[in-house]
Order: C-alpha cells, then sequence, then structure tokens
C-alpha cells in the first residue's frame, strides 16, 4: 500500500468496543482534511461521538455508508493528496480489503488491559496506556468509573504513560470508602501514585474527581505538574442535589434515565448500554452505601461541602478549567472569577462530561496543557 495513502478507519474506543455503526459523515469526498478534523459521528453501545482524521490531505473516498455497522478496524474513508491517482485509491481499498480480518471473539484481550493493586486494605483497579513522560493520572466523578476517559485515555497516551482508575466505591474497585471525604480520596490518589512508582503527575479530574485532584494539589504540591479541572467540584458551594438524590434512589430504567440524561446537552446520548452498565453497577454489594456516605459528606443537604476556590490562586503549576456551558450538575458559572492564572475554557453546547460530549477539544486543550 502506498504511503501516500491514508486509511481512516474504524476506532476501538474502550476495551469491550468491538463494532460502531457510522451515523453521519461531517465532511463529503473532496474535502481537504488537517489532522484532527472531525470527519464522521460514529455510534457505539455506550455513546456516540466524532472520528478524528490522524492524518491530512484530502478526502477522496468514503467507503464506508452511513447507517453501516462495521468492526473496529475496518476502513472507512481514504484520504490521501490530489496528486494521487483515482486508480490508487481504487487499488487500495481493494487491497485493504482483501486483507483486513475483523478481531476475533476474544482478541480484544492482546491489547491494554485493566490491573488491580492493593493499595492499604483496598483493591483498586485500573488502565494503563503510553509509556514515557511525565504521567498523567485521570480521576473521574461521583456515579463514575475509569470508562469516563474511554475517548481521552488512549489518545492522549501517544507521547506519555495515562492512568485512570476506579474511586473507591466506584466501578470495580473495593467499596470501602472510609470517611468518603474528599480528604479521603485524595490520601487513595497519594496512595496509588505511591503504588504505581508515580512521584509526580499532571492531573485531570472530572467533577468530584476535580475536586479530589484540587484537594490532591494542595495537600501535595511538589508531587502536581499540571492541574486540568473538568466541571469541576470544589469552586462552588451549589450542585444538582436533585441529580445526586436521583442517582442513588433509582432502582430502574425508567427511574434512571431522566437523571442521566441531564449530564449531557444532548440527551441522546444516554444509551441503553450505558443504562444497563449503570444500573448493573449500582447493584454491586456496598455500592449504595458507599455512594449515601459519598452524598452525607461531599454533597450534604444538596450543597458541596468543601469549597477551595479561595486557595487555588495558591498553587504554582499550570491549572485549566474545562466546562460545559449548559452543565446542568454543576454550574459553569463557577469558572468566573477564578485568579487570572486560571486558564478557563467554556465549551458551548455541552454539559457536564465534555470530555464525552466534546473529546476532540477536550483532548486538544490537556495537550495543550501537557506541552
Amino acid at each position: 500500500m502506498s504511503d501516500s495513502i491514508k486509511a481512516l478507519t474504524m476506532p476501538k474506543w474502550g476495551l469491550s468496543m468491538k463494532e460502531g455503526k457510522v451515523a453521519s459523515w461531517l465532511l463529503q469526498e473532496g474535502a481537504s482534511v488537517s489532522p484532527g478534523n472531525e470527519i464522521l459521528e460514529v455510534e457505539t453501545e455506550k455513546i456516540a461521538s466524532a472520528v478524528e482524521a490522524a492524518d491530512g490531505g484530502i478526502l477522496r473516498k468514503i467507503v464506508a455508508q452511513e447507517g453501516e455497522t462495521l468492526p473496529v478496524g475496518a476502513l472507512l474513508a481514504v484520504i490521501a493528496d490530489a496528486s494521487v491517482g483515482a486508480g490508487a485509491i481504487d487499488a487500495f481499498v481493494e487491497e485493504f480489503q482483501k486483507n483486513f480480518v475483523p478481531p476475533a471473539e476474544g482478541e480484544e484481550d492482546a491489547g491494554p488491559k485493566t490491573q488491580v493493586i492493593e493499595v492499604k486494605g483496598r483493591a483498586i483497579r485500573y488502565l494503563k496506556q503510553g509509556d514515557g513522560g511525565t504521567p498523567l493520572v485521570l480521576i473521574h466523578g461521583f456515579g463514575g468509573d475509569l470508562n469516563n476517559w474511554l475517548f481521552n485515555q488512549e489518545s492522549l497516551a501517544g507521547k506519555r504513560t495515562v492512568i485512570a482508575f476506579d474511586l473507591p466505591g466506584h466501578g470495580q474497585s473495593s467499596k470501602q470508602v472510609g470517611n468518603a471525604s474528599l480528604g479521603e480520596f485524595a490520601q487513595v490518589l497519594h496512595d496509588v501514585m505511591d503504588a504505581l512508582s508515580v512521584p509526580k503527575a499532571h492531573l485531570a479530574g472530572h467533577s468530584m474527581g476535580g475536586g479530589i485532584a484540587l484537594e490532591f494539589a494542595l495537600a501535595h504540591p511538589g508531587r502536581v505538574a499540571s492541574l486540568t479541572l473538568i466541571a469541576p467540584a470544589g469552586l462552588g458551594a451549589e450542585i444538582n442535589g436533585g441529580y445526586i438524590d436521583g442517582f442513588i434512589e433509582s432502582t430502574g430504567r425508567r427511574d434512571i434515565k431522566p437523571h442521566l440524561e441531564q449530564l449531557f446537552a444532548d440527551a441522546e446520548l444516554v444509551s441503553r448500554q450505558m443504562i444497563n452498565d449503570i444500573l448493573g453497577y449500582k447493584r454491586l454489594d456496598g455500592v449504595d452505601a458507599a455512594l449515601r456516605a459519598i452524598r452525607d459528606k461531599v454533597f450534604p443537604g444538596g450543597k458541596q461541602a468543601v469549597v477551595l476556590r479561595d486557595r487555588i490562586g495558591t498553587l504554582a503549576m499550570p491549572i485549566q478549567v474545562i466546562w460545559g456551558e449548559d452543565d446542568a450538575i454543576v454550574p459553569s458559572k463557577h469558572a468566573q472569577g477564578l485568579p487570572p492564572k486560571v486558564k478557563v475554557n467554556v465549551l458551548k453546547g455541552f454539559g457536564h462530561m465534555p470530555q464525552m460530549e466534546a473529546a476532540a477539544e477536550v483532548n486538544k486543550l490537556i495537550e495543550a496543557q501537557l506541552g
């Protein structure tokens, strides 16, 4: 295959993705493409997102049609310079299709796998991708897990080690949450970094994870290379207590769906599989007690117990805040009035989960911070 012809293929988002459905093409044949441009929307069983170009050139041929479901690695389109003849493009497609073998069942086990470490009597699940550089550690929020970073971790791991883990009480980690405070979780982060031999890291935290990252940075500033706070807790007292209570109390699909829809500006992103995954998590032994303990300690009475905005200006490391303007959980107005040293990025048209809804934009902002 010619090096001047590049294949755009079905991406693999998360460890469990096996196929994706072409929802819509955002560019047409003949369009100029630069690295990072969004080419098409793909739907998975978990969520929909845009596929970005890794290479520049011209979108010479669209191979996959809207509505078509294809396995990971399948050819979606061809990108090449205008100087490449149409015959060469057709030959490239023919050769790719002839040689392409869809991943076999279980073949994903050859890629990165989650691991479990014991940290002071707690089992902590984590996923490590990439190698080298100052590591980046990703910290999810209330009710989430390391899969909240499925559109970010691999993209950010091109130049460095990136580690995502399940907080206690979440995902597949132990359900013991101690006193369930932000300080308790910041200590867990400290212990996880020690256990994984990470003396210093960039931190990116979402929602409650942002509050944890900020609490950790204030306690251990020498161990933090930079801070990225995404729709973080800890910058104001307001929070949508109805969401917190609804998430905890819901026991069925009909109950929980309207609460999950509040996470996104586009409610259509709440898929059947997402609902099933969260209900499955909530039915695990110890989860209900853990979530209630966190609510009572971190969000008592529908307010945030810890507000750290007056201390953020004391930190010397680079800090940025990323917020969806339409956040219905933690108001984006908390991004206003921060010290001038804090870079503020408010993204229009997105909600509480910009790292999923606006993954390409968020990844660029994090990369710029790390650089």
